[in-house]
């Protein structure tokens, strides 16, 4: 599982003239699935994003969580973040999972956050969407598992 969350101070997702999810400070948290990915790793890396130490303190350091600040968050599926480049011009993708075994854990990291506390979002898999980010800091996290 290949994840990249950016900090936001606000972000939306729209899939042609409709909003499907809006939120104010928090993370975009972008989601590719590999074959192998299991709800193991979901489970953990929910549990890392929701206490990941990158938010601002009273004394300006990286030092809170989104669970301690209040954050919200938006899960968007992302298969291009298993795009393999390494041959000619055009990116393969085969080493994303397949969409009906993509889907579900996609549904299901969105789901943790939000049983962890984290008012949580999500994009439409599958759909053609327009990702609009506000990325504060800037603040961009790789996680894989």
């Amino acid at each position: 599982m290949r994840i990249v969350l950016q900090r936001v101070s606000r972000a939306a997702v729209s899939v042609g003239d409709r909003r499907v999810a809006q939120i104010g400070p928090g993370m975009v948290i972008l989601v590719g699935i590999g074959p192998a990915d299991g709800e193991e790793q979901v489970d953990d890396l929910a549990e890392k994003i929701a206490n990941l130490r990158i938010f601002e303190d009273e004394g300006g350091k990286i030092n809170r969580s989104l669970l301690e600040v209040g954050g919200e968050a938006i899960v968007v599926s992302q298969f291009t973040l298993y795009a393999d480049t390494r041959k000619g011009r055009r990116p393969s993708f085969t080493g994303a999972a397949l969409p009906e075994a993509a889907a579900p854990l996609v549904e299901r990291l969105a789901e943790r956050l939000s049983e962890l506390g984290v008012p949580t979002q999500t994009g439409e898999f599958g759909a053609h969407m327009l990702v609009e980010i506000a990325n504060d800091g800037p603040v961009t996290i790789w996680l894989e598992r």
